[in-house]
């Protein structure tokens, strides 16, 4: 295994006591504080995740969105120029590649961000499946992302832009200048529930960009982010992680993602995912709430009442917010629907909880 990179800042995040681990590739901080104090930072105020090691591919020419409707589930040409789309890379034996957001920065140019973990392999998949000859760029390298989050995170970054923040609607972005970078793309959307934004910078504007979003945000009590809330923060939202709920093997449309595969048009293993939406899965990715006192965790069996087993948890945490324990799991169909009982086995017992529909928690 090659040695983790660092990040950009990486001095910044040792300097503000981050603790850093090997996460992707990277050396990233999983907390600066404590999660739960990061959580609710996040969702009461507003905070700073640096989360540089996500992947951004350029795809332009005319041949751009031939190629980005071939590899990916959701329908790209209903994109208009500054938005973006949650969608995922299908394989070509019903599990998925990746899922990433596509960006339509122009007319023959977009933007794909996909996980930090799964660079190498959605490139060479992406190019693997070329054949149209659009033109690739891997700009990974050359870009930081801050994720500028929580309900006062407008308020903050308004003061660093002549952008109309207010102006930018859920899931569309602005390229202009904040604090200092030029060339920025604004981007409304998060992977928090909280709202706010995240900025994609040049790596030379980073520091600077980084800088001044503290300073603006000192008035807000602004604090910087880790891994560990950043994991429980989409939890509670039933956001799925790459890895833990969604992989090679599973299928959007087991895993609820039937809303971002579209048979519109044809698509890397298209007709084996119409043909299972239409004859139905064998499993279902559920969120569920903890009844008796216990923390879920990944690859928990999940049971019926008699015992028997039904499903596995992917992923599970103490939620801040609720104060018990959450997760995601697979179960068989007939204990999918919200309200179901199921028991999760922790060690030798059997811990009680309820199938709910997501997210798990109810934001204002």
């Amino acid at each position: 295994m090659a040695n983790p990179k660092n990040l950009v800042l990486n001095d910044v995040h040792v300097a503000l006591g981050g603790n850093l681990i090997p996460f992707a590739g990277y050396n990233m901080a999983v907390r600066y504080t404590s999660d739960i104090e990061e959580h609710m930072t996040v969702r009461n105020g507003v905070g700073v995740f640096d989360v540089s090691h996500m992947g951004e591919f350029f795809v332009r020419g005319p041949k751009a969105l031939a190629l980005i409707q071939k590899v990916t589930s959701n329908d790209a040409a209903k994109l208009s120029i500054g938005q973006a789309q949650y969608s995922c890379l299908p394989n070509a034996t019903g599990g998925i590649v990746d899922d990433l957001i596509v960006y339509k920065m122009a007319e023959e140019e977009y933007m794909l961000v996909v996980n930090a973990s799964n660079i190498d392999k959605d490139w060479h998949w992406i190019n693997e499946n070329n054949s149209m000859g659009a033109t690739l760029e891997n700009a990974s390298d050359n870009y930081c992302l801050f994720a500028v989050q929580g309900p006062k995170a407008t308020a903050v970054l308004q003061k660093l832009t002549t952008v109309n923040l207010n102006e930018i609607k859920y899931y569309h972005f602005k390229q202009g200048a904040i604090a200092g970078a030029k060339e920025a793309i604004i981007s409304a959307t998060g992977y928090t529930g909280s709202g706010g934004f995240e900025l994609y910078v040049k790596n030379e504007d980073a520091l600077n960009v980084w800088n001044s979003i503290f300073e603006a945000g000192k008035e807000e009590n602004i604090k910087p982010i880790g891994l560990g809330a950043r994991d429980t923060l989409r939890m509670e939202m039933g956001f799925c992680l790459y890895g833990n709920d969604i992989d090679d093997t599973t299928s959007p449309i087991e895993a609820g993602l039937g809303w971002i595969t579209k048979f519109t048009k044809e698509f890397i293993n298209w007709e084996a995912l119409k043909t299972q939406k239409e004859q139905g899965v064998t499993k279902k990715l559920v969120g569920f709430e903890m009844i008796d006192r216990g923390i879920p965790r990944h690859d928990y069996i999940i049971e019926n009442e008699a015992g028997e087993e039904i499903g596995k948890v992917t992923s599970g945490t103490q939620s801040p917010v609720l104060g018990k324990g959450i997760g995601l799991g697979y179960v068989k169909p007939a204990f999918a629907a919200p309200g179901t009982t199921i028991f999760i086995a922790v060690r030798k017992r059997k811990l009680k909880a309820h199938v709910k529909k997501l997210p798990l928690i109810s934001l204002n």
